[in-house]
């Protein structure tokens, strides 16, 4: 009997990733079922479990592979040692990385409540491992007197909720270009930090 389109053998993980990721991003994980991925995917809802435990192992995987490649992305990047220049360096990274996949930003900042303690644990700390570097850039401008900043962790906070928060408004075709936002919310981050 030959296999019609759309059938197990044709199903792939990055599919059923992606038709996650996009309706996860639309309509919110709660209210997303198997089904709904399976229909967007175009199999049987059955066919999702050879590649996945359930909805809550995808969205972790969703979370945790956004992560990773930031974190990636980010170690490739060369810091400048100036405090003032690393920081807008991290700047103009984070708002660039994250305008390019704002499925993947949204689930991972506002999905976090749904996760089970064991998958918030291991996405926490992959968010931990990113913020660190924010923290030690920070933390060196204080010392070196660059900074004005009364405590480095809550300042690192602050500042990626303040350029995390671009891909909640930003528009290609908008009346801004990305390098006119970048520059913008880099002149904000410096006058928060300089004192």
């Amino acid at each position: 009997m030959a296999r019609t389109q759309g059938s197990h053998s044709a199903l792939t993980a990055p599919r059923i990733r992606d038709a996650a990721q996009h309706l996860f991003a639309r309509h919110g994980y709660a209210a997303v079922s198997m089904r709904q991925i399976a229909a967007e995917v175009g199999v049987q809802v059955g066919a999702l479990y050879n590649y996945t435990a359930d909805k809550q192992s995808l969205l972790s995987d969703l979370m945790e592979t956004h992560l990773e490649e930031l974190l990636s992305a980010s170690e490739r990047e060369v810091i400048p040692d100036d405090s003032v220049a690393a920081l807008e360096h991290f700047t103009r990274f984070h708002i660039r990385f994250h305008a390019e996949r704002p499925d993947a930003v949204f689930i991972a900042y506002m999905e976090l409540r749904n996760l089970t303690p064991e998958n918030f644990a291991r996405v926490e700390a992959l968010r931990h491992r990113y913020e660190d570097r924010l923290t030690d850039i920070l933390t060196r401008g204080q010392a070196a007197g660059a900074f004005d900043i009364r405590d480095a962790r809550i300042t690192t906070m602050a500042l990626i909720a303040m350029l995390t928060g671009v891909n909640t408004w930003f528009r290609q075709s908008g009346r801004l270009s990305l390098e006119e936002v970048e520059a913008i919310y880099w002149d904000m981050a410096h006058r928060l930090v300089a004192g």
